[in-house]
């Protein structure tokens, strides 16, 4: 805790920080490109893993619907660590000394690591021509990570409430 308390009061007084600090606008800002990332994600997510479930879009091929939005998916990530990273430099007490956020990066680590080697196990087909217990697999592992996902996205939101520390 001590740990984290030093880096915290030490990240406060950078030039970023208080640069941020400073300017009404940008912790709005980087909020604002931080929710319209999440947005990308998080639909990207949904529909990949309602497919993979085989909730929708039965007749399109596995495969190339997970290569269709895992660039929008990585990209939006990629947007959604800086920003988050910038906010954390505007706010490092609100971020760092609080234990949801710390879930939160739990999460995200979990839910990457399950999400990046999907396309790597599928196959180039229906839903339908999949056997039955291959079917059933891919829609457990669809439906957590969805889950994992949106607990990632409850934990953010949840942030600005939490005010217990580390």
């Amino acid at each position: 805790m001590e740990r984290l308390q030093a880096a915290s009061d030490w990240l406060a007084t950078t030039s970023l920080s208080t640069a941020i600090a400073n300017h009404n606008w940008a912790v709005p800002t980087l909020q604002s490109v931080h929710i319209l990332a999440i947005a990308i994600v998080m639909s990207s997510i949904g529909m990949l893993d309602l497919r993979l479930a085989g909730f929708l879009g039965r007749e399109q091929s596995m495969r190339g619907l997970t290569l269709r939005f895992y660039p929008w998916i990585w990209g939006a990530l990629a947007v959604l660590l800086a920003t988050g990273l910038l906010q954390i430099m505007a706010e490092p007490a609100r971020e760092l000394l609080n234990w949801v956020f710390w879930t939160k990066m739990g999460l995200i680590i979990g839910a990457a690591l399950f999400t990046a080697p999907i396309p790597l196990l599928l196959e180039d087909c229906r839903y339908r021509d999949l056997p039955a217990g291959k079917r059933a697999i891919i829609r457990v592992c669809a439906l957590i990570s969805l889950a994992l996902w949106v607990a990632v996205l409850t934990c953010g939101r949840w942030i600005a409430y939490a005010g217990g520390h580390v």
